[in-house]
């Protein structure tokens, strides 16, 4: 028999916080819909009108859970009649969303639990709402699952406790060889990272800078962090500036180094633009007739690209087909497609899109594109081959295997050039920056010179 609090609670009408229903529709969306968080989420926002309180709200909750569902999946398991798998995609993502407000959150419990039931209401209906609130009321009074995940072995509580893929975990540790350090890395990963700013040469001013209130990066020459969103400050909005990761400043920076004057400058993989903005803007402050060439194979990445490079620069080539370009160039950046697994901050999805498959397809990708560079390479060239992800096969073994096969390429050691970062300084000669180490996303770079 229910009783008489039940029944009125299931009579009257579900009222969910805008705050909560906001990030549940994000994590549906992209869970079940493959959107990317980091551009639904703003769209959601602008359309919410919710206050500033909620909107951080909303975001915690949204990106937290999307960043720690195989962790909150972990739990669900202990307290469900049945595989996880099999429920309902509708239950799947509010037991994540209420677990997260749970484990994660300075939220009272029961205002977590109830807060996520109206939610479960108000989007699935009571019968399911009733069996979300029957499990996230397990969880809350269970004290002993954070002493199961610290007694698994070190691959698997690293996996569960920071919620990375094993194979992910893996990539790391043949990286770093210390699990102090892996874990260092995985909660850097966990962590919201505040968006950086690159004022673009000759475009905008220092000056400029200061006066809106921006705060310099110490490390970079052009890097800021401000307090408003990107979108509402000035120079972005008028396109003399970009959002720009301080990893990908570094890089553009450190390629900066090899320049001498009357160079063809090639970016072959430039969408959605932003190295090629700020490394395009950079030369033509040095030399305002500067011959750079931006391509962009995916057309509407290319479009994105034209907004912040002069058009006549622009071009929608495949970067595999040396033939197509008609010419050759003296530096070439390739910026190559990868897993991404140096930006897991900044996307709290990727981790879970990303899959080995995935990654031996890229390694191919990344191998045609060196080779298609090589031959666009005037004697005496550079390519500066670049990735958002310190895998190895992405990073020093693709370099390795590339240098194998055509001794006509050498590693230009970056410790040899003035001017360069010292940042991810390898004693071969090559950079990797960590987000634990660096604040930044974990990029990889090497240099790679042709023969006279």
């Amino acid at each position: 028999m229910v009783c008489k609090a039940r029944l009125s609670s299931l009579l009257r009408k579900p009222s969910p916080s805008k705050a909560r229903l906001l990030a549940y529709e994000l994590i549906t969306q992209v869970n079940r819909e493959g959107a990317f968080a980091n551009i639904r989420l703003p769209e959601l926002l602008r359309k919410s009108k919710l206050l500033p309180v909620d909107r951080n709200l909303a975001t915690e909750i949204s990106y937290g859970t999307l960043r720690m569902q195989h962790r909150h999946d972990f739990i669900a398991k202990k307290y469900i009649d049945r595989d996880f798998e099999s429920l309902d995609t509708q239950i799947q993502d509010l037991l994540r969303m209420g677990i997260h407000q749970l484990t994660q959150m300075r939220i009272p419990d029961h205002a977590a639990v109830r807060e996520t039931v109206e939610v479960a209401r108000y989007v699935a209906g009571d019968s399911k709402a009733s069996y979300i609130n029957a499990v996230l009321r397990k969880v809350a009074v269970d004290s002993k699952i954070e002493e199961e995940i610290k007694d698994l072995p070190i691959a698997q509580r690293l996996s569960i406790e920071y919620s990375h893929p094993i194979w992910i975990i893996n990539a790391f540790y043949d990286q770093l060889k210390d699990w102090t350090e892996v874990e260092r890395l995985l909660q850097a990963d966990n962590k919201a990272a505040k968006p950086d700013i690159v004022r673009w040469p000759g475009k905008s001013s220092v000056e400029e800078f200061v006066d809106l209130g921006a705060q310099p990066i110490a490390g970079v020459l052009n890097g800021y962090q401000i307090e408003v969103i990107p979108s509402e400050f000035t120079p972005i909005i008028e396109r003399r500036a970009g959002v720009q990761d301080r990893g990908s400043q570094i890089v553009v920076e450190n390629f900066l180094t090899t320049w001498e004057p009357n160079l063809g400058w090639l970016d072959m993989c430039a969408g959605p633009g932003g190295k090629a903005a700020y490394l395009f803007h950079s030369l033509s402050e040095r030399e305002p007739s500067v011959d750079f060439l931006a391509n962009e194979p995916i057309a509407h990445r290319a479009e994105l690209v034209k907004r912040v490079v002069n058009n006549q620069q622009v071009v929608s080539l495949d970067g595999r087909v040396p033939q197509s370009f008609e010419r050759k160039f003296d530096r070439i950046l390739v910026d190559a497609p990868c897993s991404g697994l140096g930006a897991l901050r900044r996307r709290p999805e990727a981790r879970w899109r990303r899959t080995l498959k995935d990654l031996k397809e890229l390694v191919v990708i990344q191998r045609e594109l060196l080779i298609s560079a090589r031959e666009l390479l005037n004697p005496g060239g550079i390519i500066a081959y670049v990735t958002c992800s310190p895998h190895l096969s992405e990073s020093k073994a693709q370099v390795m295997n590339f240098l194998a096969d055509y001794p006509d390429m050498v590693l230009l050691d970056i410790n040899s050039l003035p001017g360069a970062h010292i940042a991810g300084r390898l004693p071969d000669g090559t950079v990797q920056l960590w987000s634990h180490r660096d604040n930044s996303d974990s990029m990889f770079m090497a240099l790679l010179q042709r023969a006279r």
